[in-house]
Formats: C-alpha cells, structure tokens, sequence
C-alpha cells in the first residue's frame, strides 16, 4: 500500500509516496510553492501517482505537514513540521541526535533523545537572517542564480565579515561591501557564515552528536562547512534534504494507516 506526504512550505512543495510494506521511497518530487498550493500540490501529487501508474484511491493515507499544511484539501490529516523532519531525518540516520532544518523563510534546531522523540527545539520563523532568504538577498544583488552561490563561496579567499543580523540591513551594509570592490565570492562566503551562525545560536551552550542539516539551504554547496565551523563540531547533509519533511509525513502517514488513533509522535524505528 502507497502512503504520501506532503510538505507545503514556504518557497516549495514536496511530495512523497512511499510503499508502506517495504518502508522505501516510490517516488518524490518537488515543485515551487504559489498562490494556488492546492491546485499545485494536486497537480504534483497525480504526476507522481501518473509516473508510477497508479490512481489516487491506491493510496492508503496522506499527512500534509509544513507551512501551508493545512490548506491541502486531499490530505487526512496535518502534523508540524517539527515531528515530520525528525521522523524523516531518523529513517535516514538513525543515529541522529540534533537536526538543523533551514528553509526558504523559517530555521529549526531539533533535538532528539535516543529513541528518536523529539525533546526539544527552538525555530526561528521571524528573522530571514537564518534562512534561504538570505541567499536569495545575495545572489539577487550579486546578479547571479542561486545555484552557482557554493561555488562562489568555495572560491572564498577572505570571507567578509556581514555583521548585521537583520536582511535588510545586511542588504545594505553587502551594497557597501560591492562599493568597495569586495570580490562577489567573499560576500557570499560570509553570508554562509552569517547565516550558520544566527541559526547555530539557537543550539545554546551544547549540542549533541550526530548534526544533520536539512532544508532547502543544504542543497547549497558549502552550508554544512559554516555551520560546523559555527559550531565547533562535525555537520553532515541528510540524503535528499529538501524532502525529509514530506518523507516524515508519508511515515506518519503509514503508521496512522496501520493504526488510526496513533499520535504523530516519533516511536523507535
């Protein structure tokens, strides 16, 4: 039996179905988020049902989770996002204990104990300082797509050093750094590591390991570096990060499948 997750957030949607019995992925995918998230999550949800030639009414149950979690009208149910990354991020490493999640306009810090709950976190959803706003800020002054921003930053000589922890301020004080004739991959690179250490801050004085970073902005060659750097300890990247949200929600979704009345708790793998 087919379940599906689905992760409306702020910049994109993700969809996932996974087959229940075996506990792997069918098929993903992900697609820009916009002012119509229904239209677009059921356009994306039946292209993947299409691709794996099967109708809606094969599959089982659907959980939506992330910002627009509930304005999905074909889903069951709705869980946060906090629950859906740790159980998503925990199928992929078990042995996972701290997850930093960083998206298009929001940031998590999750900590998990050893069986896999969550036992506490702190988010930053008011500040584009820790997020992918920050690069998008960036590379649209720099005139350049976001996808070339790790390289630049790998290409670093002398990082800038961005000191304000608001994007509208950092805007101005980037515009001032080009005025300068700061190089492009110096200003990047020290957006990287502004925003590493405005989303690590939120760790506190310690963090246990293993780290994972999750989110859209781990795509971003370079990232994982600036947050273990930020944090003095090692930062991997989870396998497909941009989807553990919508991996966790087809999970859940497995689980209240098998039982209704089950809680969108994370329970040992």
């Amino acid at each position: 039996m087919i379940c599906a997750g689905i992760d409306a957030g702020s910049r994109a949607i993700k969809v996932v179905l996974l087959d229940s019995e075996s506990g792997g992925l069918s098929a993903y995918g992900v697609i820009d988020q916009g002012v119509e998230q229904d239209a677009l999550a059921g356009r994306l949800f039946d292209r993947l049902l299409a691709e794996e030639a099967l109708e809606r009414g094969a599959v089982g149950r659907v959980v939506a989770t992330g910002y627009g979690r509930d304005f999905v009208p074909f889903a069951d149910t709705a869980i946060t996002e906090i629950t859906c990354h740790a159980c998503g991020v925990r199928h992929v490493a078990p042995d996972v204990r701290t997850i930093i999640e960083v998206g298009g306009q929001d940031s998590k810090l999750i900590r998990l104990d050893p069986s896999g709950a969550v036992r506490d976190f702190a988010m930053n959803d008011r500040c584009a300082a820790g997020t992918g706003r920050f690069l998008e800020v960036v590379a649209s002054r720099l005139e350049v797509g976001l996808d070339t921003l790790g390289a630049m930053a790998a290409r670093s000589g002398s990082p800038a050093a961005i000191s304000s922890t608001c994007v509208v301020f950092a805007e101005t004080e980037i515009v001032g750094l080009l005025a300068r004739g700061v190089p492009g991959e110096d200003i990047v690179a020290g957006v990287q590591q502004a925003i590493a250490r405005r989303v690590t801050a939120m760790a506190g004085p310690s963090v246990d390991e293993p780290i994972l970073l999750t989110g859209g902005v781990a795509l971003v060659p370079g990232m994982a570096d600036a947050m273990a750097t930020a944090l003095g300890r090692p930062v991997r990247v989870v396998e497909h990060p941009q989807m553990t949200g919508a991996l966790g929600a087809a999970i859940l979704a497995a689980r209240q499948r098998v039982d209704p009345q089950a809680p969108g708790a994370i329970l040992g793998q």
